[in-house]
């Protein structure tokens, strides 16, 4: 039987392959350990697939809502043209500081903002603002809040945005309803939003690897 161990090793086997990371993507997984922060940034073949969802869009205005240590905002801004845009949004200082150092030594600084403050708080600023419609929307932030961060990423979208949402399957303990954990129960809510919404079509793929069992849900906007 496959096992956590099998899918670590196929995924750095991937990583080898495919995925080379280079200093600015390393010093900013190494950032989170110097900082004291959570280990919890995506892995460089999940970055490598929101890289390559972003190329797919030919987005030119990605909303990130989770920066941590900009590993994700790295791997997304650089599908990018020259002109385009990433609004990220972090809600502890520290780690918008972090993360822009991060930002700054991969060179995108120009096209990436750093918005701190909490998450909902700045998308209702956002939406006031216009700052929409955005071609790509990636959520991977605190879990309980995901189906009111997913609606305000829909008021902000146009048909054809592309929508996703990281930790959504959390080891399999969202097929328990009964599960008392809060990160479960957002995003099992969440979920259901997902299968509720006519607006939209969605699919959930199962994640294995590094980063263990977990899932990321994808919308396009109708």
């Amino acid at each position: 039987m496959l096992n956590n161990e099998m899918f670590e090793a196929v995924d750095h086997y991937i990583d080898n392959l495919l995925v080379p990371e280079d200093n600015a993507l390393l010093s900013a997984k190494q950032s989170l350990e110097e900082a004291g922060m959570p280990q919890i940034s995506i892995s460089p073949n999940q970055g490598k697939f929101l890289h390559i969802l972003a190329l797919l869009c030919n987005a030119k205005k990605i909303l990130e809502v989770g920066t941590l240590a900009g590993y994700s905002t790295i791997w997304l801004a650089r599908a990018l043209p020259k002109d385009g845009k990433l609004i990220t949004l972090e809600i502890d200082p520290k780690h918008a500081a972090v993360a822009k150092k991060n930002i700054e030594g991969a060179g995108l600084s120009e096209q990436v903002e750093i918005r701190i403050g909490k998450a909902m708080d700045i998308l209702a600023s956002l939406e006031s603002e216009k700052a929409g419609p955005f071609d790509m929307i990636f959520i991977d932030a605190d879990k309980p809040p995901y189906t009111e961060y997913f609606q305000y990423a829909l008021r902000m979208s146009r048909p054809g945005t592309l929508i996703v949402a990281d930790n959504v399957i959390r080891d399999g303990k969202v097929i328990d309803p009964n599960h008392t954990d809060e990160m479960v129960k957002g995003a099992q809510r969440f979920n259901k939003s997902l299968a509720a919404n006519k607006n939209i079509t969605a699919t959930i793929i199962q994640t294995v690897g590094v980063k263990e069992y977990d899932g990321m849900a994808l919308a396009v906007v109708k």
